[in-house]
């Protein structure tokens, strides 16, 4: 029987990036890495962004990448958010989708453009969906625009020209 002690210490030891506390717990308690903690997160949507090593052993053990909190927020949301290109990469390697929208429309490189995570936008551009419009009816080039990111601006004509 799966106890509430197993998820919580599964959630805790995923967000401090812990991999083998991850792995004792899962293998110990037999608990599906999708599992959700009593605030309805997963191991995979708390766990420690910069430590790809987690987000691989939970995604070998059959987490869903693609699986999305209330927000609409998705793994992908917050990897490109904090700019963890490696973690972005081990995500989309296990199936994770770079056009999935969050509540306000927001795809991962509209997320990765705002807080200048020049490499995760590098990444993330010749995957995603450049014409995609958020819920503010803006484009990726459109957020780079708004956050003065000219770099970013060429970079991205780069690819919707190709």
């Amino acid at each position: 029987m799966v106890q509430l002690r197993d998820t919580e210490g599964l959630t805790r030891a995923a967000a401090r990036g812990n991999l083998g506390e991850v792995r004792r717990i899962l293998e110990e308690s037999r608990l599906h890495p999708d599992t959700v903690n009593r605030f309805g997160r997963t191991a995979l949507q708390v766990m420690m962004m910069g430590n790809s090593s987690v987000a691989r052993f939970l995604l070998e053990r059959g987490a869903d990448p693609n699986l999305r909190d209330d927000s609409g927020i998705a793994p992908i949301h917050d990897a490109a958010r904090s700019g963890f290109v490696d973690t972005l990469r081990v995500l989309v390697e296990y199936g994770a989708s770079v056009n999935v929208a969050d509540r306000y429309g927001a795809l991962p490189i509209h997320l990765a453009i705002r807080e200048g995570h020049h490499q995760a936008v590098e990444f993330l551009a010749p995957l995603s969906d450049l014409k995609h419009a958020n819920a503010f009816g803006q484009t990726p080039v459109d957020v780079a625009r708004v956050h003065s990111c000219p770099e970013m601006i060429r970079l991205l004509f780069d690819y919707i020209r190709s």
